[in-house]
């Protein structure tokens, strides 16, 4: 197996590769931070000095038989990978994860989604949690069908819970063959505003950007990919299978974030495909709650450092400065997921804004947080942004992103690059 020292090589925000290593901690954290599964019952009175029952023959297979079983779409990074991770520790669920990664190469390492999912896989075997990791095409009707199966014939024809979490730069429809590309533009007018760059020392800058309005079809391409579309098409197609469990949930990703980002996020082609989300939920919620009794709702989820988000302009600057005012208070992905989880399953109220939207983003929409930000954003320039925004913090994020800067791990040590994908083809269904 392939063994070298990497030291991080990035244009930008970019990395050309990634950290075995760190990756691995990197997802090993995230499981240590997540909260422990609730309590089935607060009511229910506990005997502490009396000793566990021993377990039936069979229990432990019967027991994991009994989790409810989920579908990640898009398990590998950001909010996915922490629904996936918060799915099996904070709520028990066994199932299956779908993203789309790139295998280590003679020249390159292997993607960090690659190591994330390699890591997650090994934490849910030492869990005794039954997971599939799927690598493909999420928006092909091949891989619909593949889960369709795994669902039929591994986890008893059925599936309790779908979170969908897909960010892509393009997608081909299956039925047309058109593939649509989407973009970051403002909708109706040209957008200046605030960003923050690093140069190769890591030295920070605040610049003025301008960002060109959407023209032709961009908002109609943006909206293709990016929009309901496909999560709808996952439902359909499951439904078509007739894997959708009585009370089946699922629950689309989202973002509303600042009014200091508003226009070449919410305001504009990336807003079109979120507003398109929500719309779908709506549409997906009366659907399931007439045919299999569910619920369809889109999670608001607070701003994160992510591989997308750091592609945004101004989102960086804005997450900084962010990340300056609340300090700890900044809740992160893997706390939100749980939160989310213990919704869909119950443990607590689903809790919905007049949109029907299920809101984790509180933390960061208050008034005074917002205007927080927006007095240090109207301030900041390259002398100041030091002291107004927690810039080591985000740059050891961007980092984490690949693996690097993770505490923890020796980077001077040579590390196996050739790590496989998950194989679950030797494991039977439990």
């Amino acid at each position: 197996m392939d063994e070298r020292v990497l030291t991080p090589r990035n244009r930008g925000f970019l990395f050309l590769d990634s950290h075995p290593a760190g990756c691995r901690q990197l997802v090993a954290d995230m499981w240590e931070a997540c909260p422990e599964p609730a309590p089935a019952s607060a009511s229910a009175p506990v005997d502490a000095a009396a000793p566990a029952p021993a377990p039936a023959p069979g229990a432990a297979a019967a027991a994991e038989a009994d989790r409810p079983v989920a579908l990640v779409v898009g398990s590998s990074a950001g909010y996915g990978l922490a629904a996936t991770l918060a799915g099996l520790k904070r709520a028990g669920v066994r199932g299956i994860g779908v993203c789309f990664e790139k295998a280590p190469t003679a020249r390159r390492t292997g993607t960090a989604g690659w190591y994330r999912t390699a890591a997650t896989a090994e934490l849910a075997r030492a869990a005794g949690r039954d997971l599939v990791l799927l690598n493909g095409d999420a928006f092909s009707d091949a891989m619909k069908d593949q889960v369709a199966d795994l669902v039929e014939k591994r986890f008893g024809g059925r599936l309790d819970h779908l979170i969908y979490s897909v960010a892509a730069p393009r997608r081909t429809d299956p039925e047309t063959g058109t593939t649509y590309s989407s973009v970051l533009k403002p909708i109706g007018g040209a957008n200046r505003t605030r960003t923050l760059v690093f140069d190769d020392e890591g030295v920070p800058e605040v610049r003025e950007v301008e960002t060109g309005p959407a023209e032709g079809d961009d908002v109609e391409q943006t909206v293709a990919v990016m929009g309901g579309a496909d999560w709808e098409r996952w439902i359909d197609h499951l439904a078509g299978r007739g894997v959708l469990a009585d009370g089946f949930t699922t629950a689309a990703l989202s973002y509303i974030g600042s009014p200091l980002t508003a226009a070449i996020y919410r305001q504009g082609t990336i807003g079109a495909a979120k507003a398109h989300l929500e719309a779908t939920a709506r549409t997906l919620d009366e659907r399931l709650a007439r045919t299999v009794g569910g619920r369809a709702v889109t999670s608001v989820n607070g701003a994160a450092v992510t591989q997308s988000s750091t592609a945004i302009p101004g989102i960086a600057l804005y997450t900084g400065l962010l990340r300056g005012v609340l300090g700890e208070g900044l809740v992160p992905p893997i706390h939100q997921l749980a939160a989310l989880w213990d919704q869909l399953t119950g443990v607590a109220p689903l809790a919905l804004d007049d949109e029907g939207r299920v809101r984790l983003d509180s933390f960061e929409l208050t008034e005074d947080v917002q205007a927080a930000v927006a007095e240090r954003w109207g301030t900041a320039t390259t002398e100041t942004v030091a002291d107004l925004a927690d810039l080591d913090w985000f740059r050891a994020e961007v980092r984490r992103l690949y693996g690097f800067s993770v505490p923890g791990v020796d980077y001077t040590a040579p590390v196996a690059t050739d790590v496989p994908w998950p194989d679950h083809t030797g494991d039977s269904a439990r």
